[in-house]
């Protein structure tokens, strides 16, 4: 049984375990979910997400996979309009999903002109790390999440990084310190 400050977290689409772990630790019940194996041992689900929307969660982080979505991959849209077309079709039942608290992750994306403008765009030195990449929040019922560590530097990190087959994964990684503020604001709702 959940005290009366514990909430029900489903991580959407998340393999790193990096949100789940951070609402862990604030002493939620947080689940992680993804058609991959989480990199962190903990709580999660190798399943489809839509089959746990309609389960008593109290609040949905999700991070929808971005690569027919993010504005970085434009160059490739005229040939994936079908893929393009379910990608949104997934964040929009996301989106829709019968859960009181949602939060949509994603980068600058198609999203905003397809679906809806952002309520937010974060930064990752914001949080505490010097680098820059823009993270766009979808909220449902959720405040703004407040800077916890503004600081100096902006290094665009995951623009750099080399092509190898897992640098898709290293670049979808949430930051720490992000994961840490979802924690802190969103959990003492």
């Amino acid at each position: 049984m959940l005290g009366s400050n514990q909430m029900r977290v489903l991580v959407a689409c998340e393999f790193s375990g990096i949100v789940r772990d951070a609402f862990c630790a604030k002493g939620h019940d947080a689940v992680s979910c993804d058609l991959l194996p989480t990199e962190r041992l903990g709580n999660h689900l190798l399943m489809p997400v839509q089959r746990l929307l309609d389960a008593p969660w109290d609040l949905m982080i999700a991070h929808p996979p971005c690569r027919y979505l993010a504005v970085s991959g434009a160059r490739w849209f005229a040939h994936r309009t079908q893929e393009q077309k379910e990608a949104l079709a997934f964040v929009e039942l996301l989106m829709e999903a019968p859960i009181p608290r949602i939060a949509i992750e994603n980068p600058i994306s198609v999203i905003s002109t397809t679906l809806r403008k952002p309520d937010q765009i974060v930064q990752p030195w914001m949080f505490g790390h010097g680098e820059t990449k823009a993270t766009c929040l979808w909220l449902k019922n959720l405040p703004k999440l407040r800077p916890t560590k503004v600081v100096e530097g902006r290094k665009a990190r995951v623009h750099c990084e080399p092509p190898t087959p897992d640098r898709w994964k290293r670049r979808s990684r949430t930051y720490e310190g992000i994961a840490t503020a979802m924690a802190e604001q969103w959990g003492a709702l």
